[in-house]
């Protein structure tokens, strides 16, 4: 179990309104909770 720690900040949700690729649905911090995530963010230009 993880322990808070005073002054921490959580993070925000994803947006709602986000395209996720390769996944069924979209996903929440609380679904990603206790695993290794790899976001690799990339434009159109």
């Amino acid at each position: 179990m993880l322990q808070q720690f005073a002054g921490t900040v959580n993070a925000p949700d994803f947006p709602p309104d986000l395209d996720w690729l390769n996944c069924p649905r979209p996903l929440s911090l609380k679904d990603l909770r206790g695993k290794l995530l790899l976001l690799d963010f990339w434009t159109f230009c």
